[in-house]
């Protein structure tokens, strides 16, 4: 199997850190528009943080962004369990403290790789 090249790789993670970093209302809009879960969020970050030690090899993404990161990646892993269910509701990303900080990483990396953490939010196809 080809691996994607490496400008979709970058594309996949700042479309995830674009929707990390939007704030409580527009990702609680975007998640009912696709008509996805809350850990949607999450999943698609996680996906493509397993891509961005690579794309700091071929020189598509800045090591200086590494630390944040891994700091969300560590922030929503934390967030995980049967006990933190509550941390996972459309709510909890308006008064959660994980969603904030991690939303404020997010758009950290963004406005060092793109200028500014605004960014359209993508859209997705879900296969159900």
């Amino acid at each position: 199997m080809e691996r994607p090249d490496p400008s979709f790789r970058r594309r996949v993670l700042m479309e995830a850190l674009t929707v990390l970093a939007a704030d409580a209302q527009t990702q609680v809009t975007w998640l009912v528009r696709h008509a996805v879960m809350t850990d949607e969020i999450a999943l698609d970050f996680d996906h493509s943080f397993r891509m961005a030690e690579t794309l700091v090899a071929e020189g598509q993404l800045a090591r200086g962004v590494m630390a944040d990161l891994q700091e969300i990646d560590v922030i929503l892993s934390g967030m995980s369990g049967g006990e933190n269910t509550d941390r996972w509701t459309r709510g909890a990303l308006s008064t959660d403290e994980g969603w904030a900080l991690a939303r404020r990483l997010a758009r950290q990396v963004l406005v060092a790789e793109l200028g500014d953490w605004q960014q359209p939010l993508p859209e997705i196809s879900v296969i159900r």
